[in-house]
């Protein structure tokens, strides 16, 4: 029991570190999110069903996802759509490509070969970390970085803000459809209503992650929604042991984010009183 939790916890830590991208760095929600997740899954596991080696399935998913992410970006760059909205667009249009691909509501991999083991799911973690940890520290990354904190700072430094976000999109929802197929693939099923409420699991993984180490540097940040996630996992587990009904897990989810987003409002009233109290 424990090691499948973790093993969930690493696929989930998959899909922190994609919304990571858009969230935290790019200052905003995408909505994409919750259409790029299940796209994936439903892509992997139709091309695995039709004979199409696993690995090749994955990474086809992944580039799904990175054309959902292209479309979002494109309505918000080009179009001057809201990120929200465009996000939004995106995301209901994916439940229709989803059925167009599987031909149904869901799909099962049953006697299918598929990635589904605690080594995928720490190689899949460690090479996107890895990837993600590279890319941040390369100009085009510190260019993305700068287009989050302040972007009219960023365009008079001669950096295109709007390819910047372009590609927060593009690779952000590309490792959100990887996390979709290999979930969907350690699930052994796909459905088209998989992406409903992820994005507060993936938020829930970085915020959690945050509450515990802080201010630190961008390779403990990446390495703390791994953690978070799996902590998350955890708690999950935790609440299926003491009998709740599991039909309330993403109301339990939204708790638990709602929860850990206030704790820095209420370590700062708690300090501000000692200091009171203390001046006092």
């Amino acid at each position: 029991m424990i090691v499948a939790t973790i093993n969930q916890g690493l696929l989930w830590a998959i899909l922190g570190l994609g919304i990571f991208m858009t969230f935290r760095i790019l200052n905003f929600p995408d909505m994409t999110t919750e259409g790029s997740f299940p796209l994936g899954g439903a892509v992997a596991v139709t091309l695995i069903t039709q004979g199409v080696n696993p690995i090749l399935a994955t990474i086809v998913a992944f580039l799904a996802g990175c054309a959902a992410g292209l479309v979002t970006g494109l309505l918000y760059t080009k179009g001057k759509i809201p990120t929200l909205l465009a996000g939004i667009l995106v995301m209901t249009s994916c439940h229709s490509i989803m059925l167009m691909i599987m031909g149904r509501a869901n799909l099962g991999l049953l006697g299918a070969d598929k990635l589904k083991s605690t080594g995928v799911s720490v190689l899949a973690v460690g090479l996107v970390l890895a990837i993600l940890f590279y890319f941040l520290t390369t100009n085009l990354g510190q260019a993305f970085i700068a287009t989050g904190d302040n972007a009219d700072m960023a365009q008079s430094f001669g950096i295109n803000t709007g390819r910047m976000e372009l590609l927060g999109l593009v690779v952000s929802n590309g490792i959100i459809a990887l996390s979709g197929a290999l979930i969907s693939q350690n699930d052994g099923y796909a459905d088209v209503s998989k992406g409903i409420g992820v994005i507060v699991i993936g938020l829930a993984s970085i915020i959690i992650g945050e509450v515990f180490f802080g201010n630190v540097s961008m390779l403990e940040r990446l390495l703390a929604i791994v953690i978070g996630s799996v902590f998350y996992q955890f708690l999950i587990l935790a609440v299926i042991t003491l009998g709740f009904n599991t039909n309330y897990l993403k109301l339990f989810s939204a708790i638990v984010l709602a929860i850990c987003l206030m704790i820095p409002t209420i370590k700062a009233k708690v300090f501000k009183g000692v200091r009171l109290n203390a001046n006092g």
